[in-house]
């Protein structure tokens, strides 16, 4: 077991986003690729912005993605006695001290900096203990170094510097008694044992406050990785007016959690130029070292295509039971029909996610209540109705249980009748499924079954005679 500590932080205050999702994948691979420990913490601090809604939505999204933790889900709000002795230790020290300064006073001196064009940062005020109103609410500000400059090394952007004078005394606790953010952050990556933090590059300009905290504390600084963000088509963060960003969502829409995971684990990392990994592969070659720079843009169509390669190639009797749902929902009981694994292999071949195959699943389980009709129209009315005679008549009498013998069936017919084949499985594509967009006329028939295909073939037949 290594000694690697990795941990994925959300925030209970909506879903699990894929930029999230792909944030804990790249902390998840690397924990099992080095045999180290993922570890999930949910920062719950903000009370009234995280709900219990969040959290399951959080946690459904990542059994979803099969992304198991082995330490957790710890939940910040359960800590706060430690956050406050953290604050109370460095109080003591003198590395940090009371600020009464009011809403009011610091809007004033940050709007008179940005005035004077000076960065509207805090002044040091309350610094050195000159002013201490009694019975006056405070709140604890972190004692920050003013010279020399902040560093760290990032894996994916390299060294980082920031000057000292460009970063104020950091608030570690509020003037309600409650810890902040990057307070959190640092107690618990540090009583974690945290290793390595992979996380958002927009969480950067927290990092040098962070690191000045470790060593004010005395705790190691862990490694940190800042991993670009994902953007739109237009080139802005993802957000939802691009389309879906829940995990969830992608779920219901039909998309395979191996899909997900293979597209989000290509959205800024590669091993040349690969694009289909499995789940063992991603472990096997996954180092945080092959991360990119650049950020990266999302593309539905990518996905799509990641999706269709796994909906081919996977098991039919599991993707039944997944596509089962999408059914459901649309009142489609397949207790009085074909076998679903069945139908799912005359389909998967072509569909790019789970909800278009259940489009294109539909006429298995509910006869045509009526058909294409410009696509009839293409043929003649007596040959249509010859062609569904003589395929009565054939299929009547047949014992064809095989994909194979239908086909030979149906060559037998054209053979005899001096049609072609475009002449006789189209039209009866259209009497079984109501249009043209359907599998193979051999596969159709043996997965509806003989009798019931018949059943469809006299019913359309009767609609063009009527006509």
């Amino acid at each position: 077991m290594s000694d690697l500590r990795v941990r994925f932080a959300p925030s209970p205050t909506g879903y699990l986003h894929v930029g999230g999702a792909r944030t804990a994948l790249f902390n998840w691979l690397l924990a099992r690729h080095r045999g180290g420990t993922f570890i999930l913490r949910i920062e719950d601090t903000d009370v009234e912005r995280s709900t219990q809604e969040s959290v399951d939505a959080i946690l459904e999204g990542m059994k979803w993605l099969g992304l198991d933790w082995d330490e957790g889900p710890f939940f910040q709000s359960e800590y706060f006695p430690l956050y406050k002795e953290y604050v109370q230790k460095l109080v003591a020290a003198g590395k940090a001290y009371k600020c009464y300064c009011t809403a009011e006073e610091l809007d004033t001196k940050r709007n008179l900096a940005m005035a004077e064009g000076r960065k509207p940062k805090y002044d040091g005020t309350c610094r050195d203990g000159a002013v201490q109103p009694e019975n006056q609410p405070y709140v604890i500000r972190f004692r920050a170094p003013q010279g020399g400059a902040t560093s760290f090394d990032d894996l994916i952007k390299g060294t980082i510097t920031f000057p000292n004078d460009e970063l104020d005394d950091l608030i570690i606790q509020r003037s309600d008694g409650t810890p902040t953010y990057n307070f959190c952050v640092v107690i618990d990556d540090a009583t974690m044992q945290i290793t390595t933090v992979i996380r958002g590059d927009d969480h950067v300009n927290n990092t040098p406050r962070q690191v000045q905290l470790y060593e004010a504390l005395d705790f190691p600084v862990p490694q940190f990785a800042h991993v670009p963000m994902i953007l739109g088509a237009d080139k802005a963060r993802l957000s939802k007016r691009h389309g879906a960003t829940s995990v969830i969502a992608y779920r219901d829409m039909g998309y395979l959690p191996e899909a997900l995971l293979n597209y989000l684990v290509r959205l800024g990392w590669s091993n040349g130029d690969d694009e289909i990994f499995s789940i063992e592969e991603m472990i096997d070659k996954f180092d945080i070292s092959n991360v990119g720079r650049s950020a990266s843009v999302f593309n539905t169509e990518k996905l799509n295509w990641l999706n269709a390669h796994y909906i081919k190639n996977s098991d039919p009797q599991r993707l039944a039971a997944l596509l089962l749902p999408h059914l459901t929902t649309r009142g489609v009981s397949t207790l009085d029909g074909p076998d679903l694994a069945a139908v799912v292999k005359t389909l998967q071949e072509r569909a790019q996610t789970l909800e278009e195959m259940a489009e294109r699943a539909l006429f298995y389980y509910r006869a045509p209540s009526g058909y294409d009709e410009a696509a009839l129209a293409k043929f003649d009315k007596e040959l249509l109705l010859a062609v569904f005679a003589a395929v009565i008549e054939k299929l009547s009498a047949s014992s064809a249980a095989d994909v194979a013998a239908v086909d030979a069936l149906f060559k037998e017919i054209c053979s005899e009748n001096s049609w072609k084949m475009g002449q006789v499985g189209q039209p009866v594509r259209i009497a079984l499924s109501g249009g043209t967009h359907a599998p193979g006329i051999g596969e159709i028939v043996v997965t509806l079954g003989g009798e019931e295909t018949v059943r469809r073939i006299r019913a359309a037949r009767e609609f063009v005679a009527g006509k």
